[in-house]
């Protein structure tokens, strides 16, 4: 079998030979001179990784390592990381089912919607500057900052009794939660080369799933058992336990940026319109159809300006921004844009299954929250197995595109067979749809954030990372708000039903708003009530199956846009600070090793170009 080759710098061939290569240097006319004169060599396919890495270690502030770190050191600092990825995304549903007693407590029907809401909002808001952040002063004192911030918010909701300073510790929990989550998935970036990232990207993706599928089972647990507040009170010993492991484990470089010179350079424009301009989109979405009119001043307003708010965002990042939050150019390619499209429709329907599916198991099948726990094993295990076993392969082939589409045609499959769900137990359906779709999911947690990692170069991975994880905690935040709407507009359109059966003074529990609210007064009806009941929240929960059927078509088809790019085996080590975030501004040579949509030996070597603002 004949052996590929292509043009790389060598001793052999004068560079006048090469048709496909520009060489570009902007650093000195010297430099340029001495590059039109460097020759070139045929290099075999196989030595592509080295290749690529060797000039990814040209960029400026990075370095190519071989270094290996023991296992009992990946072992320790990734139970660390875990442990941050776990807290967030258990912070993130464990109140779900302890709502109910929440809002009881503080004696307020508002309470029951911000308690919820001012976490995922904070959350999704303030996710976009971590990155960026984290390049100025370094990743490990950025991510033990955001586990204090964490603690502390989780100890405010833990001891206050005010309602406004527990959503305000609700607030800060979801911004420090965002930190955790974002820098975790850069600092694996930053320890491991692209090929064996996918296996640590599937661990913690195991691990969210879990603590997302356990959070219900938890707060419902304590709310029962014990007291509501150990909803919070369970993160403070594990956040400190975490904060001492990281000291001692992450082993990380760090700028030693001065404090004021990094806050110069901190993209504060930037940072202020994305964290507006998300917030205004989500409270009008949020508002809109249930606690407002869609047509009301108000809804239309926060819309608006929210859409407004990003254009002005995406101005700022292109034109003006010295140190972008989100640069621009991670969105230039069509591969790119879809795998962050596919990101986004991937993490709408894992959490609106993982949010609404014990809603089914306890309005219509009548389930404690405990049981319906265990009903959504099912789900959390597949995903778990399928994200593992996914890591595993790419590490060992370093190909994830066609595991990705195979996924993402699972979790259509299993969203689509979601909607054949009964009034009444079938256990039969109720496991298989769970598997397939989990398996679905679980198959794409790592493929389109490797796909983006592949095409920048080292010194945008953090800004790529971040870019992915605003995708999904956006989308994860919009898929909970369009559920609920869906849900509450549905729930709104059964009353006359209701009415007629229970009365209107009931039938009010049941309507819009109050619905999910009124889910443990079911089982206290007689037994033909409770089938009434049943089967508007039946109706109304098979009407968001189908909408999440159809999101996950939408990300489907985008899944064939995306293309598959070579994962390097060797780890290249970040310089950061502001000294390298200039030069790298300065300079953004990218070296795109696409293998095309089927995977095929064939490479090619993309021009370099200028990403500043000048390029146009």
């Amino acid at each position: 079998m004949s052996q590929t080759t292509f043009k790389a710098p060598g001793p052999s061939t004068p560079i006048t030979q090469l048709d496909d290569v520009h060489i570009k240097d902007r650093d000195s006319e010297a430099c340029q001179v001495r590059n039109q004169h460097r020759p070139v060599r045929e290099t075999p396919i196989h030595n592509l990784s080295n290749n690529h890495d060797a000039s990814s270690s040209n960029e400026p502030g990075i370095q190519s390592t071989k270094s290996k770190k023991t296992l009992l050191q990946i072992a320790t600092v990734m139970s660390s990381l875990c442990a941050c990825v776990f807290l967030a995304a258990l912070e993130l549903t464990i109140v779900s089912t302890a709502l109910p007693t929440i809002a009881a407590h503080f004696a307020s029907d508002s309470g029951y919607t911000w308690i919820g809401t001012s976490f995922v909002l904070a959350h999704t808001a303030s996710t976009p500057p971590w990155g960026k952040i984290s390049d100025i002063w370094g990743r490990k004192p950025i991510l033990l900052f955001a586990n204090v911030i964490f603690f502390a918010g989780s100890l405010v909701c833990a001891l206050v009794d005010d309602l406004a300073i527990f959503i305000a510790g609700r607030a800060i929990q979801g911004l420090g939660a965002a930190g955790m989550q974002t820098l975790v998935n850069i600092c694996i970036s930053d320890m491991f080369s692209q090929r064996d990232r996918g296996l640590y990207y599937g661990l913690t993706s195991i691990i969210w799933a879990v603590a997302s599928g356990i959070g219900p089972v938890l707060g419902g647990a304590f709310t029962d058992r014990l007291n509501w507040r150990w909803c919070f009170w369970i993160n403070l010993p594990i956040t400190a336990a975490v904060f001492v492991l990281l000291v001692f484990t992450l082993k990380l470089p760090s700028p030693n940026t001065p404090v004021w010179a990094g806050l110069k350079a901190i993209d504060w424009p930037g940072s202020f319109l994305i964290i507006g301009g998300t917030l205004m989109l989500l409270l009008g979405l949020y508002l809109g159809g249930v606690y407002e009119p869609w047509n009301s001043a108000k809804v239309v307003s926060l819309i608006v300006f929210g859409v407004v708010t990003g254009v002005l965002f995406i101005w700022n990042e292109w034109k003006l921004a010295e140190f972008p939050v989100l640069p621009v150019h991670l969105f230039k390619t069509c591969s790119s844009s879809s795998a962050y499209a596919v990101t986004f429709f991937h993490a709408f329907v894992f959490l609106g299954v993982a949010y609404y599916l014990p809603l089914y198991f306890q309005a219509v099948l009548l389930a404690s929250p405990l049981r319906s726990g265990v009903y959504l094993l099912p789900f959390i295990l597949s995903i778990s197995i399928s994200a593992a076993l996914t890591g595993v392969y790419i590490q060992f082939s370093g190909k994830y595109l066609l595991v990705s589409r195979v996924g993402l045609m699972i979790m259509t499959l299993g969203m689509g067979l979601m909607i054949s769900l009964d009034i009444n137990m079938n256990w039969a359906k109720l496991i298989s749809f769970q598997i397939l779709t989990g398996i679905g999911v679980g198959l794409n947690f790592e493929g389109p954030l490797l796909s983006v990692q592949a095409v920048v170069p080292h010194k945008d991975v953090a800004a790529a990372t971040t870019a992915m994880g605003f995708v999904r905690t956006l989308a994860t935040a919009i898929s909970v708000v369009i559920g609920g709407v869906l849900f509450q507009n549905e729930m709104k359109g059964e009353y006359q039903t209701l009415e007629d059966s229970l009365g209107p003074g009931l039938a009010r529990l049941f309507n819009g708003a109050s619905a999910s609210a009124s889910v443990d007064l079911i089982k206290t009806l007689p037994t033909e009530s409770q089938l009434v009941v049943r089967t508007a929240f039946f109706n109304a929960i098979d009407k968001m199956w189908i909408m999440y059927t159809a999101f996950s078509s939408v990300g489907l088809l985008l899944g064939f846009f995306m293309k598959a790019h070579h994962l390097s085996k060797d780890h290249q080590e970040a310089h950061l600070g502001i000294v390298n975030e200039a030069r790298g501004s300065n300079q953004a040579d990218e070296v795109d090793f696409s293998i095309g949509t089927s995977e095929s030996q064939e490479m090619r070597r993309v021009t370099p170009r200028h990403r500043g603002a000048s390029t146009t």
